[in-house]
Parts: C-alpha cells; sequence; structure tokens
C-alpha cells in the first residue's frame, strides 16, 4: 500500500498516462496515413475487368463488363427494404460497387449489385477500358478502326491499328493544345496589354496620332500572327478529327469514338505484372503532370501542385523578414517592461486565432481596401475590372503570412535569447555597434530558431483552405500564375490549391463515386508536398546548426 502512494507521490502514473497518450495519437496518426496512401496509391494500379451476367429483383438477366471499385457486407433486411428477394435465414449480403463506365449511354457508370446475383463471372484478355476527354471511362470490345467514317481494320487487327493512329492523335493533340494555350494565349495576352495601354494614353490625354498609329501597327501584326496560327490549328483539328474507333458496350450496342476524344486505352486483363507495374506509374506520372478534366474529377493535379508550392514560397518570403525584425525588436530593442509583455502576449494569442477570421480580414483589408486603392491609383485604365481589387496569389501568400507571423516571431525570439550574453559583450568590446553585433553575430548564430519557426509556418500555411477560399484559391483556374509572359510572375492571377481541390471534389463533386478516389490520392499528395516542404527547411536548419554549433559551445 505504501508503496502504490510512493508509485502515485512520485507522479509516475501521469508518465505512463501522457507516454500512453502519446502513443495512441502516433498510432492514430500513422494509420489515417496509412490509409490515406493505400486508397489513394491503389487509384492508380490497372484493375481487372469482369464480364458476367446479372439478375435483377425484377428477374431481368443482363450482360455486365466493368470492373470492381470497393465490396461491403450489409445488413439483408437493408437490401430487402429496396425490393431484392433475399431469403428469410440470411442476415448479411455481400455488395459490390461495379465501374461500368459508358456513362453516355447508360446514364451512370457506378452501380451497386449484390455479389450473389453476379454468375459465370470472367475476365476476356480482349476487354478494353478507353479513357477519354469527356464522359469518363468506356468498357467494352474493341470492334473497328475507321478512317472519315470508313472501317480500315477489323477483329484482331484493329488493336494494331489502333495503337499506330492514337500516337498520331495524341501528337496531333499536343500540337493543338501548344497553339491553343501558350501561343494564342500569347496574343491574346498582348492584345490585352495593347488595349490597356491605349485606354491609359486616353485617360492620360497623351494619345495622339502617332501612338494611335503605333498601336494600329501592333495589334495588326498580332492579328495576322493569330490568323496564322488560327489556319494552322484549322488544319491540324481537320487531321485530329480523321480517325476513330469502334467498339461494343456490355449491352452489344455499337459506339463510335473520335480519338480526338481519347486520352488512353489499355487491356488490364492481358497485362503482366511487370506491365501492370509500368502502367502503374504512367498513371501515377500523369495524375501528377496532366491538367484537370471533367470538373476535376479526372485528370491530374498539376496547376494546385504548381499553386500550393509557390504560395508557400511566396508567404515564406514575406513572413521571414517581418517575423524576425519584430523578434529582434522585441528581443534587442524594445524595453522590457509591461507594455513589452503585452505585445507578447498578444502575439501568442493571434496565433490561435481561427484561420477563417484571417481570411476575412484578407478579403476586406487586403482584397478591398488595399487592391481597391491599387486599381484606383496605378490600374485605371482596367476599370471596372479589377487587377488587385479581386481575390489573387499575392493576397492569399500575404494573408497566410499573417496568420503564421505569430510562430517565427515566437520562434525567433526564442532562439535570440538562447545566444550566450557574453558573445554579445565581446562583439561590443571589440568595438562593434549594437547594430553589427546584431546583424552579423547575433542573428547569424540565432538562424537555426528562424529557420524552425518557419518550418513551423510552411505546415500550417500548406494546409490551410478557409482563408484560402476567400482570398485567391479558386475551382479551376485557366492559366498558372507563372508563365512566359512579361511579368511572368502574374500577383494578381487566381490559382488552384491542393487543400481546396480535396474540398472540392470530396463535396462539391456531381459524381461522389468517381471522385472518392482522388480525394484520397490528392490528400497523399497534399501530405507529401508538406512533408517535402518541411525537410527542405529541416535539411537548411540542420546545416546552419552545424555551423554555428562551434560558436555556441
Amino acid at each position: 500500500m505504501n508503496s502504490m502512494k510512493l508509485w502515485f507521490r512520485k507522479g509516475e502514473p501521469w508518465v505512463w498516462l501522457n507516454a500512453g497518450a502519446v502513443a495512441i495519437c502516433v498510432v492514430m496518426v500513422v494509420g489515417l496515413l496509412g490509409l490515406v496512401a493505400v486508397r489513394g496509391l491503389s487509384h492508380f494500379w490497372p484493375h481487372t475487368i469482369i464480364e458476367g451476367t446479372y439478375t435483377e429483383a425484377s428477374g431481368n438477366v443482363y450482360n455486365l463488363i466493368g470492373e470492381i471499385a470497393d465490396e461491403e457486407w450489409v445488413a439483408a433486411s437493408r437490401v430487402r427494404d429496396t425490393g431484392v428477394n433475399i431469403p428469410a435465414d440470411v442476415k448479411v449480403v455481400k455488395r459490390m460497387l461495379i465501374k461500368t463506365g459508358n456513362r453516355d449511354i447508360t446514364g451512370l457508370d457506378f452501380r451497386w449489385l449484390i455479389a450473389e446475383n453476379l454468375r459465370e463471372v470472367s475476365a476476356p484478355d480482349e476487354l478494353m477500358v478507353v479513357e477519354r476527354r469527356e464522359w469518363g471511362n468506356f468498357y467494352g470490345y474493341l470492334d473497328a478502326v475507321k478512317q472519315d467514317g470508313k472501317a480500315v481494320a477489323t477483329g484482331a487487327q484493329a488493336l494494331t491499328e489502333l495503337e499506330t493512329r492514337m500516337e498520331r492523335a495524341l501528337d496531333l493533340f499536343d500540337q493543338i493544345r501548344e497553339i491553343e494555350n501558350k501561343q494564342i494565349g500569347a496574343i491574346n495576352y498582348e492584345l490585352e496589354r495593347l488595349r490597356l495601354k491605349e485606354r491609359k494614353l486616353e485617360l492620360s490625354g497623351t494619345l495622339d496620332e502617332a501612338a494611335r498609329m503605333q498601336l494600329q501597327e501592333d495589334r495588326a501584326a498580332l492579328d495576322a500572327q493569330y490568323s496564322s496560327l488560327k489556319l494552322e490549328l484549322d488544319e491540324l483539328n481537320k487531321q485530329i478529327s480523321r480517325d476513330s474507333l469502334v467498339a461494343k458496350t456490355m449491352g452489344g450496342v455499337e459506339k463510335e469514338i473520335p480519338l480526338k476524344l481519347v486520352v488512353q486505352y489499355k487491356q488490364p486483363n492481358k497485362m503482366s505484372l511487370v506491365g501492370k507495374v509500368g502502367d502503374y506509374f504512367h498513371q501515377l506520372w500523369l495524375f501528377l503532370s496532366d491538367d484537370p478534366r471533367e470538373a476535376n474529377t479526372e485528370g491530374g493535379v498539376f496547376p494546385a501542385i504548381f499553386g500550393t508550392v509557390l504560395m508557400v514560397i511566396l508567404m515564406s518570403v514575406i513572413v521571414t523578414p517581418f517575423g524576425v525584425i519584430a523578434a529582434v525588436y522585441l528581443r534587442e530593442y524594445a524595453k522590457q517592461g509591461p507594455l513589452t509583455q503585452t505585445i507578447r502576449v498578444a502575439v501568442n494569442n493571434l496565433a490561435g486565432v481561427p484561420s477563417i477570421v484571417y481570411g476575412v480580414f484578407g478579403l476586406g483589408f487586403f482584397v478591398y481596401f488595399l487592391g481597391g486603392n491599387l486599381d484606383a491609383l496605378f490600374y485605371p485604365e482596367a476599370s471596372p475590372a479589377p487587377v488587385f481589387g479581386t481575390p489573387g496569389l499575392m493576397w492569399a501568400s500575404i494573408t497566410l503570412a499573417l496568420l503564421t507571423l505569430p510562430v517565427v516571431i515566437v520562434a525567433t525570439e526564442e532562439g535570440l535569447t538562447r545566444i550566450p550574453k557574453s558573445l554579445r559583450e565581446g562583439s561590443l568590446a571589440l568595438g562593434a555597434t549594437k547594430f553589427e553585433t546584431i546583424t552579423k553575430v547575433i542573428l547569424p548564430m540565432s538562424s537555426p530558431a528562424m529557420m524552425t519557426g518557419l518550418i513551423l509556418a510552411i505546415a500550417r500555411a500548406a494546409g490551410e483552405v478557409a482563408p484560402l477560399m476567400l482570398v485567391g484559391v479558386v475551382k479551376l483556374a485557366p492559366t498558372l500564375p507563372l508563365d512566359a509572359n512579361f511579368p511572368y510572375l502574374h500577383l494578381e492571377r487566381k490559382f488552384m490549391h491542393l487543400g481546396f481541390h480535396i474540398y472540392d471534389v470530396g463535396f462539391q463533386s456531381p459524381n461522389v463515386e468517381a471522385a472518392r478516389p482522388l480525394v484520397y490520392a490528392t490528400a497523399a499528395l497534399l501530405v507529401v508536398v508538406i512533408v517535402m516542404l518541411n525537410l527542405t527547411a529541416i535539411m537548411i536548419r540542420n546545416r546552419l546548426r552545424e555551423k554555428y554549433r562551434s560558436l555556441e559551445s
């Protein structure tokens, strides 16, 4: 009894309790990350396509082609309520979510089926899945390949012919996209700049005949370039519309699909293990490097990755100097008293303010007030269209910099506190001024602490979504904030973000079943991006720490 009292008196139960809580938290975090990774990364594996006959509750039997997306066991009573005849002694039944595709033909591309009613299941090698730019996947048998509406290959020869013509179609599609997105996009950008330049000269009263003639010449040159590109684009569109494939659905319906609408095709049942591994990494690369399609439920997330990383970099560039200057003032220059202590308490409290409050503040102060005044002062020619008076990359970065500023201030001030007093006194004794002592001795030695604050800031900023929804993030951005058009970095543009992409796909998508794997995949990707950003900062911090370790000792 006495030993138990002594054990409690020493506080050891609380040590074990805390250790157990930490262990449970670690297991939960690892389990959550594992679930997200497994669900997300398995989305890219080429699943087997099955064929079978399914008997509906009404007794109707039809042929089924698709891939198993999910399975679950449910209470039999729940299935009976939907009209399905289940024997009374059966308590639970197995349901399968089959992705049948062909949404443009049947109206739905996923269906829940009773596993018992699916019979004669097989996996023929000839079954094909076609990923389309519209209407999702197509599942069926390849029947023929056509050129200008006439069949050029059927049966076994169709697949070989399709492979050759598909490479041609993809090459033409890349050329079309290059012209549309880059070359014509650059011309439209320059035309808009000329329009704004003309309007600016009009407002200033300096639009004379010479300037007008110069603008007309520049505009005529751009129009000529556009006409030339338009002719080239028309020819490419004509060429890419030449070929098509004909395939049969599970209902025996023939479907002709133009190759210009096909992203890729494959026969996963025919693939070897090596082939499936190669296809897996190919799909993963497309997910990372391609643009989104079909309301973000298809395609890749490259614009979201780009926007997330760029926003975090800009936020880091903004928050670091402000945080360091504030911390140096509080620690080295401010008189330590009630006022300074109050400021420190206020800074600590700012770290606990909900992020959406920062978003509302950013929208009101940065976007409407500062942005509106910047437009009135520097961009009157663009009125009534806003330039900086609308949510964009710069306001999003500044808002997140404000959100993470307390973290950087606190971490930097703690680093400054740990610098030995003898170093300050030694520097001053050698004739250095206080400013020189701070800039050449104190700040370099406290740089690891600054990097620690920056790491914490990156970790929080990269995962924030709520404030970004108000100050710059959109569902789909037509262009990246960084391109080849002057001034190259367009801070006024809206951008995509991985966190918002998860919200949009998971909660705003019209096709929930198709979007679910993408939610897991994007969530796993967001974690990886945050980890990589943090690892980069940690490497820099460790190098700085090693560099100044001898001075600290």
